[in-house]
């Protein structure tokens, strides 16, 4: 009979006695297992990329996102090319000549076939600090020919003449880094608080239950109107920044603090809670050593469902103009520019940001999915 190997990386047989189902470390059996979820995997590799997007985006921008021209407002996108005269060629774009229209006085933007512009890899363009350390102007795409005024817009422009592609790579950082950084702060505030109200209980846990059903008692539209006000309107954008972050951390912790609560409820009367508890370990040992790990795939699920929603928070209060504001850039402010019925009709390409946070929002749930069930020790 002939054995067939065992794939490279895969658990050999059970009935091997090296396998290496029985020496793994709980983190590479966790890998085997979120391998089975394909869905998950091929959301991994875009929510990646896109994370690499809000690491450098001035690296897959094509242009400054704060340059303006009034004069080529309203440019549909222009689209790659592959076939030129009924012939496959490398993927190139048309130029564009504009025209007014004597009845409507309404710029129309049409194409120029007169005008190519091939893509091009790793062209140079205007300067910019990669990670915030490195001086360069090298861009991962550009086209060839294209001078500074003509250079084209593959997501089109804004009432100001503003490249949307290059601002929809910018507002990729602020939007996803709110939701991280915010996502961050709320889970450690849950874990401590919820696990210090469900493990010592009494005047403790009455006292931090009452903080949260304050907390969740407040009506979320007056809040954010009051707290809107409250900002001065003074502050620089790294402020208003910090300020967004810090108050979405500071009203988004008490559902997973609620949860942490039951659990170690649950938790502090198990055998193996005693058993810490007798041998002598502390209370901060058998809290983060011993009871949170047991429900990790828990804590996992919600951290990745909240991420989500701490984005569509961020992209909802800046849309209502409730959040962050020009000239920052993030996804909610992006979607401002189609926040009236004649800019939709008349340029429906503003609200792609909004594609961006649908595909974002899916992916991160459907990653969280997937990491929960290969967390869990129990699942298949």
């Amino acid at each position: 009979m002939i054995v067939t190997p065992p794939a490279k990386g895969a658990p050999r047989a059970e009935g091997d006695a090296g396998s290496a189902v029985y020496v793994a470390p709980a983190w590479k059996m966790t890998w085997w297992r979120f391998r089975k979820h394909k869905l998950a995997v091929a959301f991994l590799w875009i929510v990646g990329f896109i994370c690499l997007i809000a690491a450098m985006p001035e690296f897959f921008a094509t242009q400054d996102p704060f340059a303006t021209s009034a004069r080529r407002a309203y440019i549909p996108p222009q689209t790659l090319q592959l076939t030129h005269e009924g012939r496959l060629t490398w993927p190139f774009v048309y130029g564009v000549q504009g025209q007014r229209d004597p009845r409507t006085l309404r710029m129309e933007w049409a194409d120029d076939p007169e005008l190519r512009y091939p893509l091009r890899f790793f062209v140079r363009g205007y300067d910019y600090r990669l990670l915030g350390l490195f001086q360069t102007d090298v861009h991962l795409i550009g086209f060839a020919d294209a001078s500074p005024g003509t250079i084209p817009h593959l997501l089109g422009t804004d009432r100001l003449g503003r490249d949307q592609w290059s601002r929809l790579m910018y507002g990729t950082r602020i939007s996803l880094s709110i939701g991280l950084v915010a996502v961050a702060i709320s889970t450690v505030l849950g874990i401590l608080l919820g696990g210090i109200s469900g493990y010592y209980g009494g005047l403790v846990d009455n006292v931090i239950q009452r903080l949260i059903e304050l907390l969740q008692a407040l009506p979320p539209i007056p809040i954010w109107l009051a707290l809107s006000a409250a900002l001065p309107r003074t502050w620089p954008v790294t402020w208003v920044y910090f300020a967004i972050t810090v108050i979405l951390a500071l009203l988004g912790w008490t559902r997973l603090a609620r949860e942490v609560r039951g659990r170690f409820l649950s938790l502090r009367e198990e055998d193996f809670v005693v058993a810490a508890r007798l041998v002598g370990a502390s209370q901060a040992r058998v809290i983060f050593s011993h009871m949170v790990p047991s429900f990790t795939s828990h804590i996992i699920a919600a951290v990745t469902l909240a991420i989500p929603l701490m984005i569509l928070n961020e992209t909802f209060l800046s849309f209502l103009g409730l959040g962050l504001r020009p000239p920052a850039i993030s996804w909610g402010v992006l979607l401002q520019e189609a926040q009236n019925l004649q800019s939709v009709v008349n340029a429906p390409w503003l609200l792609i940001p909004g594609l961006f946070v649908i595909i974002t929002v899916l992916g991160l749930n459907i990653l969280g999915d997937g990491l929960r069930d290969a967390a869990d020790p129990y699942s298949s």
